[in-house]
């Protein structure tokens, strides 16, 4: 291990080890390799590695980092207690579930298990809440559970209108089912650790002697929740060190608070603070481009990244008419640049606020033939074929999991239908058993008939069938046996559709995964593989093999890199999300959203915005985002050139243009066009407008016209001198 490939401030954050530490690093100044090297450091000084704890946001950074330490110390990083919080306060719930009247099977639901309870607990208690939805519902829950508040607490201080008495209701409900079916959401695999703790000292001064130092990448992104189990776990003496860059703090949709890293330093009061500002990932243009825009937030720790990389090119505005518009250019400036510059297909992403903004993009890309990959579609494991086998899986080790039960009772069909599962769901309620167990009595159910009483009894023999086979057969084994007698694979095979073939080969795949992770992983049980399963994120599984540009959004890219960077839509109401904001924090976070994707680039930047684009079925006229106003003027510059000749087509009245070379779309002269219903138009006064009528000829033609802020104007053409877009 050799410090002399860190810099000064790098090297110094690496060797202090007297106190507690913040590490504040800027885009692209080797955090991953100073928390590495640190970690390295301590090791090679003499600390125990099964006595590190080492904190990460995603498994992909886990993995990565582990696999430099072992680089620089050997196996010795075997032992290190390193990952996501969620798996890390996983395994210790595996450990202390009794303690918590658990037992250590318990499932682990993601986003979709959560909102399939949430949706059966309003059908169960019969809870109509017409403004929301399930996914909103649970939502709300989560940001609660996230700020450790609680259904009683809810109730109490927080349930002011009757809608939210409702969710308290549903919140409450939800706890109880959770117990109830051995489950714990995400949430709770950071509450119940609290719980635990602060329910049993003992406890707490076992981990607490367990880790001798602590430290956390992307301290921005902790929440109320997290914080509190790192305050518990480390005294205000003690030994953690946090990194992370308060520019970059993108989740307080999830609960995350910029809080935790600006007030760090008064909590560990002897907090040494180290501030990594030299970038080695991008040009001075970008960099001084992205430090004009951030400047802009009142709360921020000061620091000013610089670089000894060249200037490189000014970002560079593209100005268009539309969506389709935005996409062609996006199109024909990566097919120039990748034919001047020599660059792959791979060397491009293109980033947008939000994934609706897409679709554009990938019908002009697949016009141009031109490969692009989507990160953050339908993940492998969250594809209806597999969560269906997961589901059995999980039943098999958690026969108390009710969600997964309900899921696959009737999957395969086995005629067991919504109305069969009413009935049984109620007896399970009315004499307090699980309906796992309500299966074996489901000849005590009325009003069942006795056909469909003996396709739940032998279900509930088949599954009975596996669970004593369980720890018979290896992973792979009990699975393949499975699948086999379900017959899944010979029916979709039969169907010899596209979607059929797609949903054989996934579910094969999955069969390799189970063979794969049981081959890697002698010693490990069905329940080891569904807690990993249910912890992948969707970047876990990025890859940049594939010659493809990566269109994903924002919040997805970061922590990556590429030569040249597209940020799109850059408009008010998309980026910035909304134009009316509840206070200056919503701002500044949307802010540090377009700081962290101007900082992806390493060579190139190129920022876009239309005049106009597709929104809610309507077309809706755009303004210019305000941080592309932000941008020091020195640092952008306009595309040069024309959008050149134009090929016009009508559908549905509306005119849409696909253009074939650049032209300024504002310079063209478009007088001689026809104005019809759902024309587009400009006024010198009124601005912006769409044409929802139009009646007369020649000199008396009117058209009636709304113009933005709903302003409706009948105006007569021979004298409006309106402008058709």
């Amino acid at each position: 291990m050799n410090l002399k490939s860190l810099n000064q401030i790098q090297t110094e954050a690496v060797e202090y080890n007297s106190s507690a530490s913040m590490i504040v690093a800027g885009a692209g100044s080797g955090k991953t390799r100073v928390l590495t090297y640190k970690i390295a450091y301590l090791i090679k000084n003499g600390t125990s590695p099964d006595s590190i704890l080492a904190l990460t946001f995603t498994n992909k950074a886990a993995n990565e980092m582990k696999d430099r330490i072992k680089e620089l110390v050997g196996a010795k990083a075997n032992s290190i207690w390193m990952g996501t919080f969620h798996s890390i306060l996983a395994r210790i719930l595996r450990t202390e579930a009794e303690n918590l009247n658990y037992k250590q099977n318990f499932s682990i639901y993601d986003s979709e298990d959560s909102v399939s309870l949430v949706s059966n607990i309003l059908t169960n208690l019969g809870i109509d809440i017409n403004e929301l939805s399930s996914k909103s519902i649970k939502h709300k829950i989560s940001v609660m559970k996230n700020l450790m508040i609680m259904p009683e607490e809810f109730r109490e201080k927080h349930a002011k209108s009757p809608t939210d008495k409702k969710i308290a209701d549903v919140y409450d409900e939800y706890q109880k089912r959770l117990k109830i079916n051995n489950a714990m959401d995400f949430e709770d695999l950071l509450l119940k650790p609290i719980e635990l703790f602060l329910g049993d000292n003992r406890i707490l001064q076992k981990y607490k002697k367990q880790f001798e130092y602590v430290l956390v990448d992307e301290f921005q992104d902790t929440n109320v929740a997290q914080y509190t189990l790192l305050k518990l776990l480390v005294n205000k003496t003690g030994k953690i060190c946090v990194v992370g860059d308060d520019a970059q703090s993108i989740y307080s949709w999830r609960g995350a608070t910029i809080t935790n890293m600006l007030d760090f330093e008064k909590y560990y009061s002897k907090c040494k603070i180290f501030k990594l500002e030299q970038n080695y990932r991008s040009t001075k243009s970008i960099l001084g481009a992205a430090d004009s825009v951030i400047k802009n937030n009142k709360n921020q720790i000061l620091k000013t990244l610089w670089t000894e990389n060249n200037d490189g090119d000014k970002l560079v505005l593209l100005k268009c008419s539309d969506e389709k518009d935005e996409a062609f250019q996006i199109a024909k400036c990566i097919q120039k640049d990748i034919s001047k510059k020599k660059l792959s297909h791979k060397d491009f992403a293109i980033l947008y606020r939000t994934n609706a903004q897409s679709r554009a993009l990938e019908d002009i890309f697949r016009r141009e033939k031109i490969p692009y990959k989507i990160v953050g579609g339908i993940e492998f494991y969250k594809r209806k074929e597999i969560k269906d086998l997961i589901a059995y899986l999980r039943v098999l080790s958690n026969q108390n999991d009710e969600e997964s039960l309900l899921r696959i009772m009737n999957f395969p069909q086995r005629g067991i239908g919504s109305t069969t599962i009413t009935r049984m769901v109620a007896f399970a309620r009315k004499h307090d058993l699980t309906i796992f167990r309500t299966m074996a009595r489901i000849f005590e159910v009325i009003d069942i008939k006795e056909r469909i009483q003996k396709n739940v009894k032998g279900f509930r023999v088949l599954l009975d069938k596996y669970i004593d086979l369980k720890d018979k057969l290896s992973l792979g084994e009990l699975t393949r046996a499975l699948v086999d007698e379900l017959g899944v694979l010979r029916s979709l095979k039969s169907q010899n559709t596209p979607d059929s073939i797609s949903r054989w080969e996934n579910i094969n795949e999955l069969l390799s995964a189970l063979n794969e992770f049981s081959d890697n992983n002698k010693k490990s049980t069905l329940e080891d593989f569904l807690e990993e399963v249910s912890l992948i994120a969707g970047i876990d599984s990025y890859a940049d093999e594939k010659n493809s540009v990566t269109l994903m959004t924002i919040h997805a890219a970061k922590g990556l890199e590429f030569p040249i960077v597209f940020v799109s839509g850059c408009e008010e109401e998309i980026f910035p999300l909304a134009n009316r904001f509840n206070s200056d924090a919503t701002v500044e976070e949307e802010r540090r959203l377009f700081y962290v994707a101007v900082t992806r680039a390493q060579q190139k930047v190129y920022v876009s915005h239309s005049r106009s684009r597709y929104r809610f079925g309507e077309v809706a006229y755009q303004s210019r985002s305000r941080f592309i106003d932000e941008i020091d003027k020195n640092m952008i510059s306009e595309l040069d050139g024309g959008l050149g000749k134009k090929n016009v087509r009508k559908t549905k009245k509306q005119v849409y243009y696909e253009y074939f070379e650049k032209m300024d779309y504002e310079d063209f002269n478009q007088d001689n066009l026809a104005l019809t219903a759902g024309s587009r138009v400009m006024h010198e006064k009124f601005g912006l407008g769409k044409v929802t009528d139009v009646v007369g000829a020649g000199d008396t033609l009117k058209a009636t016209v709304h113009f933005e802020g709903n302003n409706v104007k009948q105006l007569m053409l021979k004298f409006a001198k309106l402008k058709v877009l």
